[in-house]
């Protein structure tokens, strides 16, 4: 079984916090795909002199792929706001019926409540968990529903 993480990967602490959350989702018996590891990252391509157009193109098509093939989604919330790119993509993993599963560990949300927008709170069907930890458990209690583990 194979989980999509999606999170923004826009600098060091949070490329390296995408590691860590993929370690856990490993550690459950899960197989993953983390668009910064498994498709690339649009700037450093581009920096390397290949054409802008086509490595976006490129990596739009590899992620809807790698949601269309996964069993689950997991979403990391973190930052003042999510991730533009990933809400996009727990759109599409929820639009195709995958469970979806947040990680929430900063403590902004939306408009000073305990919540996120409802298009994302509702859209992640495996809840949000509030740490690594609370993440793996979910994890392991879905996979243990299924009689997988």
């Amino acid at each position: 079984m194979k989980a999509y993480l999606a999170a923004p990967l826009f600098c060091q602490g949070e490329k390296e916090f995408n590691l860590r959350v993929d370690t856990v989702v490993r550690s459950v018996g899960l197989d993953t795909f983390l668009p910064q590891r498994d498709g690339g990252e649009a700037a450093r391509l581009i920096r390397q002199g290949m054409d802008e157009h086509v490595v976006r193109q490129r990596l739009f098509d590899l992620d809807c792929a790698a949601i269309a093939d996964c069993a689950l989604f997991v979403f990391v919330l973190d930052g003042r706001v999510p991730d533009e790119g990933a809400c996009v993509e727990l759109g599409m993993a929820f639009a195709r019926g995958k469970p979806c599963f947040g990680l929430q560990t900063d403590s902004r949300r939306f408009d000073g409540t305990d919540s996120n927008n409802l298009m994302i709170d509702y859209a992640l069907t495996g809840g949000i968990a509030a740490s690594l930890d609370e993440l793996a458990g979910n994890l392991r209690t879905y996979l243990d529903q299924l009689g997988i583990r």
